[in-house]
């Protein structure tokens, strides 16, 4: 049997793990505090059952997983999405097309959580119907109709009926 990673091993981990779990927690909440304190609650549940992992190639997805989890049980409190983000947001980075981003961004934002997070896993993490329904504790058809209701939305809200984005199973 494996032995668990050690805490100098997490504390690597963190470091690696933070800027693709960061991005994958601003994709579902859409704002930028509340995904650092995500990834901070996420990293920080994985710390306390770090035992539990059995090996380093283990803990990215373990880590992915609490992180949804994590922003799941966000999602369900009365009190989320209350507080509005203030007009000016930081540097966003380099993007070759910040208005497109931005429209995209503001279209995935405005899908109910669940559909979020499954546009996400599906194609932000290019995880398949089969990992998707088990990260999100529901059926593969679960992630199918919500992927194509997502989809629909967003060619509604994007004004563009024949846009098609590439579906990997």
């Amino acid at each position: 049997m494996a032995r668990p990673p050690t805490q100098q091993q997490f504390d690597e981990f963190a470091q690696v793990a933070w800027p693709r779990l960061y991005r994958t927690a601003y994709l579902l909440v859409g704002d930028h505090a509340s995904a650092e304190d995500l990834v901070q609650t996420a990293l920080a549940k994985t710390f306390g059952s770090w035992g539990r992992v059995r090996t380093l190639e283990a803990a990215p997805a373990y880590a992915r997983q609490v992180l949804f989890n994590t922003a799941m049980t966000w999602f369900r409190k009365a009190s989320w999405n209350r507080e509005h983000p203030t007009e000016v947001l930081p540097d966003p980075g380099h993007e070759s097309d910040p208005t497109t981003r931005s429209v995209l961004l503001d279209a995935v934002a405005a899908l109910p959580p669940r559909q979020r997070a499954v546009v996400v896993l599906r194609f932000y993490e290019d995880l398949d119907v089969r990992r998707t329904a088990a990260l999100l504790g529901c059926s593969e058809g679960t992630v199918k109709s919500q992927t194509s209701s997502a989809l629909d939305k967003l060619r509604t809200i994007l004004g563009d009926p024949t846009l098609t984005l590439e579906v990997t199973q």
